[in-house]
Formats: C-alpha cells, sequence, structure tokens
C-alpha cells in the first residue's frame, strides 16, 4: 500500500508505531528504511494492516491542489496568486517551489504570526508583548495548543470530507 507523504497522524497512532507490543511497524521500518518512498509506504501500510487504525482513515492527503489542475503527473507548486483560494480551500498542505519561496514568509507572517528568526508564538509563549521582547521569550508550557482560525478552517474541510460516504469506500485504496 502506498500513499502521499502529507499526512495528519494521530498522537495514539504514533504511540503504536513507537511503544505498541505489536511488533509489525518496527519490522516494516526495517524492510523500508533504505527504499525509495519508504515515507510514502510507511504509515499507510500499517494503518492498513491495523484492525485499531484502518477504519479512522480519511483517504486525502489534504494537500492544496487548484480546482483547475487535473494532472497527476506533475506536482504542482503554489503560485502567490493562489495564496487565497489555499488558504480558504482548508488544505493543511502545499507544495512550494523551494525552501526560500516567498509564500512560506506570506505564510509565516499573515498565517502564524510568526516574525523572522522567532518561533511561531502559541500558548507556550509566556512573555508580554508590551515590553520590546519577544512573546516567547519566556516559555511555559509546550503542550498547551490553543486552537487559531486555521484550526476551523482545517475542521470545515474535515467534516466535508466525512459528510459523506465516498470515505469509507476508499479507505486503504490506493488512488
Amino acid at each position: 500500500m502506498a500513499g502521499p507523504s502529507f499526512s495528519i497522524l494521530s498522537r495514539n497512532f504514533i504511540e503504536h508505531c513507537v511503544l505498541g507490543t505489536d511488533n509489525f511497524p518496527r519490522t516494516l521500518l526495517m524492510y523500508l528504511s533504505n527504499t525509495p518512498a519508504s515515507l510514502s509506504n510507511y504509515f499507510p501500510t500499517i494503518l492498513c494492516n491495523s484492525n485499531l487504525f484502518k477504519k479512522t482513515i480519511i483517504n486525502n492527503n489534504l494537500l492544496y491542489l487548484p480546482s483547475n489542475d487535473t494532472s497527476k503527473e506533475t506536482p504542482h507548486h503554489l503560485d502567490p496568486k493562489e495564496f487565497t483560494d489555499m488558504v480558504e480551500s482548508g488544505a493543511a498542505f502545499a507544495r512550494v517551489s523551494s525552501h526560500d519561496d516567498p509564500i512560506l514568509d506570506r505564510i509565516d507572517h499573515e498565517l502564524l504570526g510568526r516574525t523572522h528568526g522567532e518561533v511561531v508564538p502559541g500558548g507556550w509563549c509566556l512573555g508580554d508583548a508590551g515590553d520590546n521582547r519577544s512573546l516567547c521569550s519566556v516559555w511555559g508550557d509546550s503542550g498547551i495548543l490553543r486552537p487559531g482560525s486555521g484550526s476551523e478552517r482545517l475542521e470545515r474541510r474535515v467534516v466535508e470530507l466525512l459528510s459523506n460516504d465516498w470515505f469509507r469506500l476508499h479507505q486503504c485504496i490506493a488512488e
């Protein structure tokens, strides 16, 4: 079973892979570690062969593709003109052309509230914005998560994907 390398995995599933008594994830890791596209095969294979997790799969990679892109041959790289459409789509992932693509700075600034050279602010930042220091100059509990508007967009997308039985008919099917 092969799948996209864009995945959102639950904590329970990762704990199953790392700590579980089932030896399959570790055995598969040894077999796939030196193969091409191992990431695209590893998690889908474990998920689809696990009675505990195979019914939890939504067979959608949550990757942004413009509605007019019908090509599955070449990967679509995000164009700056598509930024608003990408955000509104609720996609969790998008391809950019390079690691220094200016659109990454735009995502950092507009969506994540991150300034250059700083970490993404979150519930773990206890600093005071009025003291001319970074909001994250004082750290708290890194386990605190305060969902923002991006989580609401992602929630809408997942609810849309779950709103019909299409996803149940396509679990563990390579498309």
